[in-house]
Formats: C-alpha cells, structure tokens, sequence
C-alpha cells in the first residue's frame, strides 16, 4: 500500500499537475489577466446565468404537422396506385376535413387498392393502434383518417426533429455550449450563453428552409392567379419579392410531383460568376440528384418554381436537363441572409413552422455578482475547513489541505479540457466537493488512530489506516456517481450542470485525498522514518 516506486511517482505528478494547469487561463479570466496567445488556452464556458446571453421560448404549430402528413399520404396514394399492375384508376381526391378520401373507379379493384395503401400505414409506437384509420363507404370510395395515437407521434416525432435542427443551426453560428430542451409537446426552449443580441438568432430560427422543387403550371390563366384561383392539382403561391415575380405578385404551382430539400447534402453561400451577386449553391444526394435530373429531363422549356417557405424566389426556365444534383438559388441576397440561408439549408428543414412566444436576454451584471459570490463562498469555507482540519491532524492534516487545493485546481482543469459549461448551481456542487473532498482523509486519519491506539506500529497503522479506510472511500463515493450520473441522464439544463461538477469533484476528491497523500505519507516516512505520529 505505501510503495510507490519512481515511474508511479513521476505518473501521478505529471497527471496532477497537467490538469492543474490546464485550470490557470480560466482563472487568468475570472482574475480580469491576460494569458498568452502562444499557449494552450482550454477555457470553461460559462452558462446563461454567469455570462449572460438570450434566452428564447419556440412554439410549434401542430396543425400543420397534420396538414403535411395529409398531403404526404395523398402525394404516396396516388404514386401507389399509378404504379400497380395494373393500374388503379382513382378520382375525386379530397382532403377537406383533416381526413383523405378518393374514389376508385372500377369497384372490382377496391381489394386491390386496399392492399396497395394498407402497407402506407404504420403502428403507432406502442399503443397498439395504426397512425391511420382505412375505410370502405359507399362500396368505392376510400376515406383515411388519422388516429389521435398517430397524430401524437408524428407530433413527437416532428419535436425531436425540430428540436435537433435548431441545435444544428445555433451550433453552425460558433456559440458554446447553448443548451436546447423540449418544454412540454410543443415547445423547445433555448438558451445561448453569451449572445446579446438575440435578433439574428430568432432570424434563424424563424426560418423553416422547407426548400421545394414545383413546376409551374402554365394553364393558369393571370386573371385567375391574381384572384386566387387556382387550376385544379395546383396552388398558388406568392413571389418572395416583387423583382422575383417580374411584376407578378403570386404564381400557380402543381401541388404534387415535385422534389424537397431533404435530400440534400450540403448548401454554401458563393457568388453567381456572370452577375456576381450572392446566391446559393445547394448538392444533392444521389437519390435526390437523380430525380432533380429526371424532373429536368422532362420538363425542358417549361418553367419550375424554387419555393422556401411558402414563398417562390424565382421561377427559371428549364433550359436543359440539370445533371450532377448540383443546382444555385438565386434572389435578393445579401451576403449575411445568403449565409443563413445555407447554414439553414444544411442543417435541414424545420418540419414545422416555430415561433417565439418568449424572449429575454439575461445581462452579464447579475452573472458576474454571482461569481463573486460563489467565489467568495468557496475561498471562505477552504479556509475554515482547512484551519479545522490542521488544527484537528497537524502534518496529515497539511496533506489534505494540499490534497484539497490540488482538488479545486484538477476540476476546473479537466472541464476546460472538456470545454464544458459553469452554471451557478455547477458552483454549488463546487462548493459542495470543497466540504465532501476532505471525508476521505478524516475517514483515513481516524482509522490511523484506531490502528495506533490497538498497538500497531506507526508504518502498519498508516498501511491499515489507508487499507480499511478506502473500502468505505470507494463505496459511499460510488453511491454518489450513481445518483451524479442519474441527475445527467434525467435532468436538463441546471440539473446537468450541477451533476457534471459533481462527477468530476468526486473523481478527483478520491484521487488527490487518497492516491496523492498517501503518495505523501509514504515518502515521508520512508525519509523520515518516525518513531511517533500525531494523527
């Protein structure tokens, strides 16, 4: 127990002092000093309560995601149907009412297309019911209806998307450590340490980049278009701008057969080399580049909409087929929306629409008053417990004052090495393993005087000492990063933070209080080979 030989002695040091030091820029940070720019700077990042910054409540619309899910369903009925063999001819198609109804013409083929759009639908989760209810009526005319279990999954499953989009994006405009968590069905709450601004923020996140391929369809009469009718199978849809249009104000799309945005793999902001004007270049996947070759291919000299957001921001002709999955989105750019653009279109569309029904920004002043505080409360509990324990165990008691202080520099080093976030109650279970730290050496300590006072000489006592003591250490340490790791798992925001230092703290507390000091203790009594000890 008290043989360190010279590799463990230069191991263990080496181990100490690199988290150690990996703890100075932080506090070179906090001490208002600069740290030099040649050197490693790993920082901590503070949260949204010390550092400030914006703080953002979204709500989804959730009729919408049934809207989609009506126009997903149609849009797959009528490519199933087309395409059996053989064909079953459909009509008088209707989503009016949140349900989808068509009419088979042929009555001998009702069974067949039954068992054409039976496989469209799906169990829903575990609830024992399909998302979509199929019935007969009138001998021919099929009616889906959603069921209440599948509209709450598809709501589920369109949050999650959503919530993971809006992490993309923030992630994609270099702040740390933002913290995004889904608050109730359909709200997201966001937080980003730092930004105090938070208008170009809610920009982003305003925008769906639902991106959209449509053709336009040229049997719509202009009188019709600008009174809102539209051919049947077609939409109108209302230009981005008034140079867009050309004058028009909205055009007429086919509602079905287009392509989406979600095939794509990448989107940058560049500059169109004849006109050297912003604009977006956008590549497709291989399945998305070969329908985007085929739409092409097809429609050469017509016109096809590229539509965001509900909105067409040009409307080109076809002029050759359009091969590579390569395409370039134009309108009234600047650099900075062209840029968001492509950063929203990377990240993927938002499956539905979000909007911010809170807003706050949090100032740096109150984060910094509670630094203060908490560094106030910490400096002032290490110098009490650090009086107690010296006074209480003399030179073993120096050893966990070392040991404690040695504790405070590794966590703060290990969570800027893990770029991890500082949240105030992350300062409480910092102040929390200050006092937990200094257990394991009044465990050690007792345990010495116990061994001392049945007898044993002061090398076995210490050698028991540690033995006897570091099972307790070792169990009651472990029930704590049991409940630690819950806390992560289960909890959000704060919570996390909290039980971040936490883990930490406890890892280290053990090592520095039971590894370093009896690394301690065992060169001292190798060197000065006591015959005595106050303990």
């Amino acid at each position: 127990m008290l043989d360190f030989p010279r590799w463990k002695v230069v191991w263990l040091w080496a181990l100490t002092l690199a988290c150690a030091l990996a703890a100075l820029p932080s506090l070179t940070s906090v001490a208002g000093t600069g740290w030099p720019s040649a050197l490693p700077d790993p920082r901590i990042n503070l949260g949204l309560d010390l550092a400030g910054g914006s703080h953002i409540l979204l709500e989804a619309d959730q009729r919408q995601v049934a809207s989609q899910r009506l126009e997903t369903m149609e849009e797959s009925v009528r490519q199933r149907l087309r395409l059996a063999e053989p064909r079953i001819a459909v009509q008088d198609f209707s989503n009016q009412g949140g349900r989808l109804s068509f009419v088979v013409q042929d009555p001998s083929q009702v069974d067949a297309a039954r068992e054409q759009v039976l496989p469209l639908t799906t169990g829903a989760g575990l609830t024992g019911q399909r998302d979509w209810d199929i019935s007969v009526v009138d001998g021919n005319r099929f009616v889906l209806a959603p069921t209440n279990a599948g509209i709450e999954l598809a709501i589920d499953q369109a949050m999650e998307t959503a919530t993971e989009v809006v992490r993309k994006r923030i992630d994609a405009l270099g702040t740390r450590e933002p913290t995004i968590i889904r608050q109730g069905d359909d709200r997201i709450v966001v937080q980003v340490p730092g930004l105090d601004d938070p208008q170009a923020l809610k920009d982003l996140l305003g925008q769906t980049a639902k991106l959209e391929f449509k053709l336009v369809d040229g049997t719509a009469l202009a009188s019709d278009v600008a009174q809102g009718i539209a051919p049947p199978g077609s939409q109108i849809l209302p230009f981005a701008d008034a140079e867009a249009g050309g004058g028009q104000t909205a055009i007429a799309v086919r509602r079905l057969g287009g392509i989406k945005g979600d095939k794509l793999t990448n989107a940058q902001q560049s500059f169109d080399p004849q006109t050297n004007e912003p604009v977006v270049t956008i590549q497709f996947d291989s399945e998305g580049g070969a329908k985007f070759a085929r739409l092409t291919t097809e429609n050469v000299n017509r016109p096809f909409a590229i539509i965001l957001d509900g909105k067409v921001l040009s409307a080109p002709n076809i002029n050759e087929p359009i091969i590579g999955g390569t395409a370039q989105i134009s309108g009234s750019f600047t650099v900075e929306s062209a840029n968001q653009l492509a950063i929203a279109l990377r990240s993927g569309a938002l499956p539905v629409d979000l909007r911010v029904v809170e807003e706050r920004t949090v100032g740096p002043d109150l984060g910094a008053d509670s630094i203060e505080k908490g560094m106030k409360a910490l400096l002032v509990g290490a110098a009490l417990l650090m009086a107690f324990i010296v006074a209480t165990y003399g030179r073993f008691g120096l050893y966990a004052c070392a040991a404690l202080i040695l504790n405070v520099l590794m966590i703060l080093g290990i969570m800027a090495i893990a770029n991890t976030t500082l949240t105030l109650p992350g300062i409480a279970g910092f102040v929390l393993t200050i006092g937990a730290a200094v257990d394991a050496n009044v465990l050690i300590n007792e345990r010495i005087r116990e061994e001392r006072r049945r007898g044993r000489k002061v090398v076995q006592a210490v050698e028991m000492g540690y033995k006897e003591a570091s099972r307790a250490i070792f169990d009651a340490n472990i029930t704590n990063v049991i409940a630690a790791v819950l806390m992560f798992l289960f909890g959000s925001g704060p919570i996390r933070g909290f039980a971040i230092v936490l883990m930490i703290g406890i890892v280290t507390s053990v090592f520095t209080a039971v590894t370093l000091t009896r690394m301690w203790v065992a060169r001292w009594l190798r060197r000065e080979r006591p015959s005595e000890i106050v303990v």
